[in-house]
Parts: C-alpha cells; sequence; structure tokens
C-alpha cells in the first residue's frame, strides 16, 4: 500500500480546539513526526495513538525528511504535527511536503487552529490583503534593517514574537513605522491568560510596560499597512528633496524626472510642487 502524509494542524493553546477529524487521524497514523515529541506526548493522551512518535525539526531537516520518505515507501502513514498550530506556518516541513509530492505519494492537509488565522480574524485591521512575516531576525540591527524595508508596506503585516522580544520589537516598530500606526496584539491565544492590545504603536508600548505578565507567553502581532495617502505624501517629499539636490547639476524638467523614478512620486504632481518651490 502506498504511504500517505498527513500535515495535521493542532491547537495553539486550549487542548479542546483538537478537532474530531485531527483526533482521529493521529489516533491512526503509525507515524507521528512532531517538533518536541515531549509536548506532543501530552496532547496525544487525548487521542488513541498507539504508533511510533519521532522527531523532525529544523536540524538535520534533510535527513529527517529521507528517513520519513522511507517510511511511507513502506506503506506507512505519517502525520506531521508542530508544536502549535498549522505544520509549516512559520515550522519546518517545506522539504518533506515538497519530496513527498515529487515522489508521488498523496500529501492530505487536515485543517484547524492557526496563529496567523486568528489573530486576523480578531484584529479589526484590513485581512483582504495582508503579508506573513513570522519571526524578525533575533539581532537588533538585522530587526530594524528588515522592518525598514516594510515601511512602504500597504498590505496589513503579521508577524509572531517570542516573550523576550517583544518589548524591543514592537519599539522597533514604532521607531520604523511611527509611533501612530495601528497595531493588533494578542497574547497566549486561546490560553487561560489570553489578552488583547488593539491601538497605536505608542500605546502598544505602555500596554506592555503596565504589567510584566504582559511581556510573557507567545505573541501575534498585526501591523496595518502604511495609508495609501501617507505613501504618496511621503514619496513626494522624498522626491522634492531630490529635485533640490539634483538641481545643482540638472535642468528642473531632467531633475523631476530622475527624483520621480527614485522616489515613485508621481511626475506631474512633483513637478507642479517643484515649480511652486522655485517661484
Amino acid at each position: 500500500m502506498a504511504g500517505v502524509l498527513y500535515i495535521v494542524a493542532t491547537p495553539i493553546g486550549n487542548l479542546r480546539d483538537l478537532s474530531e477529524r485531527a483526533q482521529q487521524i493521529l489516533s491512526e497514523a503509525t507515524i507521528i513526526a512532531a517538533e518536541d515529541t515531549r509536548h506532543a506526548r501530552q496532547l496525544l493522551a487525548q487521542t488513541a495513538f498507539v504508533g511510533k512518535l519521532i522527531a523532525y525539526h529544523d536540524f538535520g531537516e534533510d535527513r529527517q525528511a529521507e528517513n520519513l520518505i522511507s517510511l511511507l515507501q513502506r506503506g506507512e502513514s505519517v502525520a506531521l504535527i508542530s508544536d502549535a498550530g498549522t505544520p509549516l506556518i512559520s515550522d519546518p516541513g517545506f522539504k518533506l511536503v515538497r519530496q513527498a509530492r515529487e515522489e508521488g505519494y498523496a500529501v492530505i492537509p487536515i485543517p484547524g487552529p492557526c496563529a496567523l488565522a486568528a489573530a486576523l480574524s480578531v484584529a479589526g485591521i484590513a485581512t483582504d490583503r495582508f503579508v506573513f512575516e513570522g519571526f524578525l531576525p533575533n539581532k537588533a540591527t538585522a530587526r530594524r534593517k528588515r522592518l525598514t524595508k516594510l515601511v512602504a508596506e500597504t498590505r496589513t503585516l503579521v508577524f509572531y514574537e517570542s516573550p523576550h522580544r517583544i518589548v524591543t520589537t514592537v519599539a522597533d516598530m514604532a521607531t520604523c513605522f511611527g509611533d501612530e500606526r495601528t497595531v493588533f496584539l494578542a497574547r497566549e491565544m486561546t490560553k487561560k491568560f489570553e489578552e488583547h492590545f488593539f491601538g497605536s504603536m505608542a500605546e502598544c508600548q505602555l500596554w506592555l510596560q503596565e504589567s510584566a505578565n504582559r511581556q510573557k507567553g507567545e505573541f501575534s502581532l498585526v501591523v496595518a499597512g502604511i495609508d495609501e495617502a501617507q505613501l504618496e505624501s511621503q514619496a513626494l517629499d522624498t522626491g522634492l528633496a531630490l529635485v533640490s539636490k539634483l538641481r545643482t547639476d540638472l535642468s528642473l524638467k531632467r531633475s523631476v524626472v530622475l527624483a520621480a523614478e527614485l522616489s515613485g512620486a508621481r511626475k506631474n504632481e512633483l513637478y507642479e510642487l517643484a515649480l511652486k518651490s522655485e517661484s
């Protein structure tokens, strides 16, 4: 018999969120691959699982994928789970899924909880277009560099963050995006001490400092994208500054053309503003 690879979503906190179908698949699978086998055993205590539990994580992912493919070749049914939520969402596993598909094995999703979707659903921020950034870099310089690249993003931004970096991350976001940018923060979703914050970056920093407990747990952040009008205004400001520098060597018309290309500002609007500034 051909093996099947199941990608099984598990609770992000509240164990009662484990679906009936997920319980059935986990009970019937002959192999369960998990990031943390100790954590997985607590979850599997809710099921009738009698198979084998093995580790699958970032370290040695290629070798572990080969091992699981060999089990599929033997006709085993393999269920991949993460520590919490839907596997492959900011978790290892895509190499295994890709290899299984390339070799002709069925890969079946067993949908369920996902912190990304849960946070978006209650954020009160536009969800028609969004970008998932997962965890930002650990080091401050790299983190700020990444955030700077996202300043002009008009789509909603979603991030995950850990407790020991949440304060510095929000501070860096306030620096890069501005104190007034809207943010929704969810702490410990579906768990006993779940908390939500909605407001500006500046207010979020104050909220985190009000209680040490608010800096504990797992965090999901939903950040509003930059407003189109604000983006256009910034582009014009940048364009005007460029025109001013280019005018020492170039004509106004040529300066505006180059400045519009570099800043993204609309050429006609930039030209009118440049004319006024010189008059």
